[in-house]
């Protein structure tokens, strides 16, 4: 078993209505998830010369993550004086940086976002983006955030004029390595998610190709995403997150370029 995978007393705090084998398993997807985000570019720190070793980077952003998700979980807010403590510790100095691509990770893995609620304590909340509450309805209340990706679905969905065919959404998952079949880390089987609980749940709507033969079947916007966000809410989020991406990571702001072709 990894570092990341093994439960940490000093995340203990906000989880502690979870046992050790849901810290594990928590500890196991974020890392997993993190890893080609975190690994796409090398960090340097604010001080001159200094840049923080790639796995050691690594190994920070999946921590910060990990803290910030078990809070949301908990609902509690956190302070950058509480993650200086129990998260980097001898990597203080990088907190700006680790932060910054923490957050960033957060959004597109996980569609939620972490935002400061007291300027002068550096107080923090961690949220759904856009509003969504997909994860809030999960009859379980167990697992990770899956708004991320449904912020992504909504958009491909846009991209491709609502209704899109079911392979054009396919194909855009499949080059984000979320595949139909394979068992995802977070978001579980995509095609049981997508086909059954998110059109159970309203957000998306799937359905036949009228007069199509053999059958073929197209995605659209569901009425209670209509409900929760809108079309320029989704439009503007993505361009925000662009724009982040390309001060942050250059890399995936390339992949994300790709993917608006």
């Amino acid at each position: 078993m990894s570092e990341l995978s093994k439960p940490e007393e000093d995340f203990q705090d906000p989880g502690e209505a979870q046992g050790p084998v849901e810290v594990q398993l928590l500890g196991a997807e974020v890392g997993e998830a993190a890893s080609p985000l975190a690994s796409s570019s090398t960090v340097s720190s604010s001080a001159p010369g200094e840049a923080l070793p790639q796995e050691a980077l690594k190994e920070s952003i999946t921590n910060l993550m990990k803290f910030l998700l078990l809070k949301y979980l908990a609902k509690e807010l956190t302070s950058q004086a509480e993650m200086l403590k129990k998260v980097l510790k001898d990597n203080q100095e990088h907190f700006p940086v680790v932060f910054r691509q923490a957050l960033l990770c957060l959004q597109l893995v996980f569609g939620v976002e972490t935002r400061e609620v007291d300027p002068r304590e550096h107080t923090y909340t961690t949220v759904p983006a856009l509003g969504l509450t997909c994860d809030v309805m999960q009859s379980s209340g167990q697992g990770l955030p899956k708004a991320g990706l449904l912020v992504l679905v909504l958009r491909v969905i846009m991209r491709n004029g609502d209704p899109a065919p079911e392979e054009a959404v396919w194909g855009a998952l499949s080059r984000m390595g979320v595949c139909v079949g394979r068992e995802n880390c977070v978001f579980g089987e995509p095609r049981e998610l997508l086909t059954q609980v998110w059109v159970q749940e309203g957000y998306l709507e799937y359905q036949q190709v009228p007069d199509s033969h053999p059958a073929h079947y197209e995605f659209l916007w569901g009425p209670w995403a209509y409900g929760e966000t809108s079309k320029q809410q989704v439009m503007a989020f993505v361009l925000r997150f662009r724009q982040r991406a390309l001060r942050t990571v250059p890399l995936l702001s390339a992949e994300a370029a790709r993917e608006e072709e």
